[in-house]
């Protein structure tokens, strides 16, 4: 609840729509809104929106026909300018200006791996119709704190700026946790569950046998940029916990954690790595490229650009959320830890194929990530918490296991579509990945209605799904368009005073705002083609 405050400033704003988190969901669900008229804030607690793309500095992980249907169209339109800016600002080479599907960094999770500065000018070009009209007001470095709920209604928020110490007491007709952990869930009292479900909870196949574990989640990863100036010595200063991470080796992992072993997230077999492709083992250095030189003319770039997002810094020792304070600090420093000790490895003691030792021109790129310490503004969060909701996504709706050729589950009240593996990293209690094939799905709306509260929606990768489903659920063009449906629906709701549980469970008013939404390029199904096509 609000507490009367002495000594701090509160400062009383008010909007129709209040966003908290600007994640990729959050930035899509403030373009929407803001589309539709209403007046928005949004608030994000490091310097840059954008999320997995910008803070965290992940590339985006995309299904195989990204580049034609698989998104909304405003998703297509921020890709589209994130090449229109390489083609408009960079000294591209002549081949790779002609390339209509330029990959800026060529890594080959992606195609389009690039420089998440980029995404930032991208994304703060696409809001600036509404930021300087004055419809959309953003807040960086604002956390929430608090909030005041009456019955089923959030009736305010409080958010601190994390420079100065004020507080902000927000007011709005409608909220959106738009949060990578789903912070604002347990302030405003919204019912939500987190970790691994079990079996006879959900019937899933992959979900545990016996009890369900609310703190068995995927890990976290820290990333981080670096190049290779072949000849220098950039090696960093020896990382306080180095020696526990290079000595560190959890029981299902092929090797020390510092190493290059993994396993193969798919089959489980153990595999090598090499930093550079010098054979048919995976190359590292290519994975997440962001920047390949030979995109460029001569004398731009001295080095290729990569993203440690790795096996080897995968950090499962804990979760970040869900636990006291002090457990959680120590758990993010551990990732801190992990991803440098893998660095300075990496630097010093890493073994080459020509049988030398280290790599001391590795050099970590400070400038990229926009932070001092080289390492991302906010840890890879691929789980959060996640809505109790009037439906939820199990896995046998989409698997191809389960579904066989009649392809994903279809959902009358579908509100946009996506397409990945139920991809789950090791988890904070001791499990391998568990990586599944899934079917072209769809986003129900009823994954985003709040078994109870009404005016607060999730707008991230804290929707309805289940620790197995999050895995497909979570990826960038799925979240931007959970994102994006949510803005528009609260918008909506607004516009026809209703409320977002109505609009689901009222025939003609779901119709209407799925025509809504269609009309502003959000994608209802797959073509029938691909609908039976696993991954």
């Amino acid at each position: 609840m609000l507490q009367e405050r002495s000594v701090i400033m509160q400062k009383e704003y008010k909007a129709d729509i209040v966003i908290i988190g600007g994640s990729l969901g959050g930035v899509a669900a403030a373009l929407a809104a803001a589309k539709m008229g209403k007046k928005v804030i949004l608030t994000e607690e490091t310097k840059w929106l954008g999320g997995q793309l910008t803070s965290q500095a992940v590339p985006p992980d995309e299904n195989h026909w990204i580049e034609k249907f698989g998104s909304t169209r405003s998703y297509r339109q921020l890709r589209d300018g994130v090449r229109a800016y390489y083609k408009t600002h960079m000294p591209l080479t002549q081949q790779a200006r002609d390339t209509y599907y330029l990959n800026p960094g060529n890594g080959f999770v992606s195609r389009l791996c690039h420089d998440p500065r980029v995404t930032v000018a991208v994304i703060d070009q696409m809001l600036s119709p509404y930021t300087l009209s004055g419809r959309l007001t953003v807040w960086t470095r604002h956390k929430i704190k608090e909030a005041s709920t009456e019955g089923d209604q959030v009736k305010a928020v409080v958010v601190t700026n994390l420079d100065s110490g004020d507080e902000k007491v927000l007011n709005a007709s409608y909220f959106l946790d738009a949060t990578e952990c789903g912070d604002v869930l347990p302030l405003t009292g919204v019912e939500y569950v987190t970790g691994s479900e079990s079996k006879k909870d959900t019937g899933e196949l992959h979900a545990l046998d016996g009890e369900a574990d609310p703190l068995d989640m995927q890990s976290i990863t820290w990333c981080y940029a670096i190049d290779h100036m072949d000849g220098e010595d950039n090696t960093i200063s020896k990382p306080e916990q180095y020696e526990f991470w290079k000595t560190y080796k959890a029981d299902f992992w092929p090797g020390p954690m510092l190493s290059w072993k993994s396993h193969h997230p798919i089959t489980l077999e153990e595999r090598e790595h090499t930093l550079f492709q010098v054979d048919e083992r995976h190359s590292l250095w290519s994975y997440r490229k962001i920047a390949d030189k030979n995109n460029y003319t001569a004398g731009t770039f001295d080095s290729d650009i990569t993203i440690v997002n790795w096996p080897q810094n995968d950090y499962w020792l804990g979760p970040v959320y869900e636990v006291p304070e002090e457990e959680v600090n120590k758990h993010l420093e551990g990732a801190r830890q992990l991803s440098l000790s893998f660095l300075y490895w990496m630097q010093t003691e890493a073994p080459r194929p020509d049988g030398g030792i280290g790599y001391p021109g590795l050099r970590l790129r400070a400038d990229v990530v926009g932070t001092e310490d080289g390492l991302a503004m906010y840890p890879y969060i691929r789980e959060s918490r996640r809505i109790k909701s009037e439906f939820t996504i199990l896995e046998h709706y989409v698997s191809p296991l389960a579904r066989g050729e009649k392809g994903a589950l279809k959902f009358k009240d579908t509100v946009g579509i996506g397409h990945y593996r139920m991809d789950l990293h090791p988890s904070t209690s001791n499990r391998n990945y568990i990586d599944n094939s899934c079917l072209p799905f769809q986003i129900p709306l009823g994954s985003l209605i709040p078994i109870r509260v009404e005016n607060l929606l999730p707008a991230c990768k804290n929707l309805g799904t289940t620790h197995i489903t999050n895995g497909a659920y979570r990826l960038h063009p799925v979240e931007w368009n959970i994102g994006e449906s949510a803005g528009f629906l609260v918008a909506y709701a607004l516009d026809h005073n209703t409320n977002p549980r109505a609009v689901r469970n009222d025939e003609n008013l779901l119709k209407d705002f799925q025509r809504h939404i269609e009309s502003h390029g959000v994608e209802l199904d797959w073509p029938r083609i691909l609908l039976r096509l696993p991954r």
